[in-house]
């Protein structure tokens, strides 16, 4: 079986696979203190009567890398493949400087280019809001990065005397009657507004409409906001990228890539 991990700035998302399937997911929090050790008896734990094979990581938390690379080498007894630019992505990084795609966004684009038609633009909601986009030749050509729901709920609480904390949920009114209600609205409604808005101004770049996909815990609140819905929201793209990757550059497995 396959274990594809996603280690992000606020979780890290594993996903094992039988051939196609997705058989387990388990998220935890990305704790840059816990030592390699740790890591290890949480993997043998979770994956305990599972036989793992293979397994790769995308990362784009440094701290974590290595330890968690040395985990998975010492609990199953396998070196991961590493997903970064410098491997077979299957795709063409049409970027100036293609070291700068981290590795969350190279797996989505590369799943999103996998399963769906392109041109295609990627929506991930994490710690940040990201698109991932693929023209029609099939070339990574970039994408935006903006500060994630739960980032802009941390930076009014943080950064004013009086805002409370609260977190992501349905925002009932574009007036907000109290003040986490407006918060709800300003960031809820207000990404939504954005996602609009970039997907606009993107298909004008891209000289045509792209398909539109959304994933990450938020995609379903967000959806609800949208003057353009989303045409597929698909929570496990990253891990479907992953797994179609780790056939690209795994001696046991190979795969074509669609033109």
């Amino acid at each position: 079986m396959l274990l594809t991990a996603d280690i992000g700035n606020t979780s890290i998302t594993l996903g094992l696979f039988d051939e196609d399937a997705l058989v387990e997911q388990f998220r935890m929090a990305s704790d840059k203190d816990l030592p390699s050790d740790e890591y290890e008896i949480l993997l043998k734990s979770l994956f305990k009567g599972f036989k793992v094979d293979g397994c790769i990581i995308a990362s784009v938390v440094d701290e974590l890398t290595e330890k968690f690379r040395l985990a998975v080498k010492s609990a199953f007894q396998l070196e991961p493949v590493m997903l970064s630019h410098k491997i077979n992505t299957g795709v063409k990084i049409a970027m100036p400087n293609p070291q700068e795609a981290g590795a969350d966004r190279i797996a989505n684009a590369v799943g999103a280019y996998v399963l769906y038609n392109h041109p295609v633009i990627a929506v991930d909601f994490g710690t940040a809001t990201s698109f991932d986009i693929i023209n029609t030749k099939g070339e990574f050509v970039g994408g935006v990065i903006a500060p994630g729901l739960n980032l802009q709920m941390k930076v009014l609480n943080n950064f004013t005397s009086r805002l409370p904390k609260i977190d992501a949920a349905v925002s009932h009114t574009a007036i907000g009657g109290t003040t986490a209600d407006a918060i709800l609205s300003g960031v809820v409604r207000g990404s939504a507004g954005m996602i609009d808005a970039l997907v606009e101004q993107c298909e004008a770049e891209l000289g045509q409409k792209a398909v539109l996909v959304a994933t990450g815990g938020y995609s379903g609140l967000i959806a609800n906001y949208l003057k353009r819905p989303f045409d597929f929201i698909n929570p496990n793209l990253t891990l479907e990228g992953l797994r179609y990757l780790y056939n690209l550059n795994s001696d046991k497995f190979s795969l074509s890539i669609r033109d």
